[in-house]
C-alpha cells in the first residue's frame, strides 16, 4: 500500500466534498488511483477529460504511484 496525498480541483472538489485527502492505496499507476478515487467519491468525469500531475510536475496516467507523493487530478476549467 502506498501513502500520497491528493489534491481535487473544480468540480472533483465539489464531488469528494473537500480539497484534498491523504490516501492509501494498492493502485499500480495514477489511473488505478482515480478510478479507486472515483468509484469512492462518485466522479462521472472520465480520465480522458483530466490532467494528472504529480509533485507539482505534468504526469502520465501510467506512471506508478509513489510513496509520500502529492498527486493533483485536474479537470478542464473555463474562464469568463
Amino acid at each position: 500500500m502506498t501513502q500520497a496525498t491528493v489534491l481535487y480541483f473544480a468540480s472533483l472538489r465539489d464531488a469528494a466534498g473537500k480539497g484534498s485527502e491523504r490516501v492509501e492505496s494498492g493502485a499500480a499507476d495514477l489511473r488505478g488511483l482515480y478510478e479507486e478515487l472515483r468509484g469512492r467519491h462518485g466522479f462521472v468525469m472520465p480520465v480522458a477529460r483530466l490532467r494528472v500531475a504529480v509533485d507539482g510536475e505534468f504526469a502520465d496516467w501510467t506512471d506508478p504511484l509513489r510513496e509520500g507523493s502529492e498527486i493533483a487530478f485536474i479537470p478542464p476549467v473555463s474562464g469568463g
